[in-house]
Formats: C-alpha cells, sequence, structure tokens
C-alpha cells in the first residue's frame, strides 16, 4: 500500500486531477527541475553506453587480430569485451536507480502530492442501499 497517499475514507473515490492541474505542474519549475536531472543523467550515459557498443561492433568487424588475442588460456579480447557490455549495462541500472531514488524520486512524489492535494473533489455518488430499493 502506498503510504505516500492521504487515507481516503474506504469506498470514496480518489480525487482525479483537472487536466489544467496537469497543465500547471509541467509548466512548473519544479517539473522542468525533475526533467533537467533526468536528462542530465540518461543522455551522457546512453551515448557514452552507444559509442562503448559501437565500438564493440567495429573492433569485432574491423580488428579481427587484436580481437582473437588470447588473454588468459582459451579466452580472448572480444569475449571479455563481450562480458563487459553485459557488466556495463547492469552497472547503469545499478547507477540508474540510485540516481532515481536520491534524485528522482522526491521530486516525482512531491509533485504528485501537488497534484492530489489540488485536485477537485467529486462528491461519491452512493449506490442505493436494500432498504432504499424497498427490499
Amino acid at each position: 500500500m502506498d503510504s505516500a497517499r492521504p487515507s481516503a475514507a474506504p469506498g470514496s473515490p480518489t480525487p482525479t486531477p483537472s487536466p489544467a492541474s496537469y497543465s500547471e505542474v509541467q509548466a512548473s519549475a519544479e517539473f522542468a527541475q525533475l526533467r533537467r536531472s533526468n536528462r542530465a543523467f540518461a543522455f551522457p550515459v546512453t551515448v557514452g553506453f552507444i559509442t562503448w557498443y559501437l565500438l564493440y561492433v567495429v573492433l569485432s568487424s574491423y580488428a579481427d587480430g587484436f580481437m582473437g588475442t588470447k588473454v588468459v588460456g582459451h579466452i580472448n579480447v572480444a569475449f571479455v569485451l563481450g562480458l563487459a557490455q553485459f557488466a556495463t549495462t547492469f552497472l547503469i541500472a545499478w547507477l540508474y536507480s540510485r540516481h532515481a531514488t536520491a534524485k528522482l524520486d522526491p521530486g516525482a512524489q512531491a509533485l504528485k502530492a501537488q497534484l492530489e492535494n489540488t485536485a477537485p473533489t467529486t462528491a461519491p455518488t452512493a449506490a442505493p442501499t436494500t432498504e432504499e430499493e424497498g427490499v
């Protein structure tokens, strides 16, 4: 259960923010800062990883002698660099998780709370009870 969500009476609907509320949040400085923080991490890491991957592909295609160099036993440079691709992928996922937890999640939670607090409250429509139905 989400502990950050304000408790509502059982059976009452969660208020839905209006489209104008979403537009206000999107235009806010907090949202712009959240996007900047995400881009500051994601773009350089993406460019770095794609460059690293393309280097591996180019070396595999055009540097047969280098990639076939034995490192230990039957393990060659191509195998080591191939495993490094997997290691890099997991490293990036771990780094992004830390970045999101430290920098993105608090801002996103604040914006979510802002939206939930400014949402127009709608009165729940009560379902007819058995007494009202005349049963």
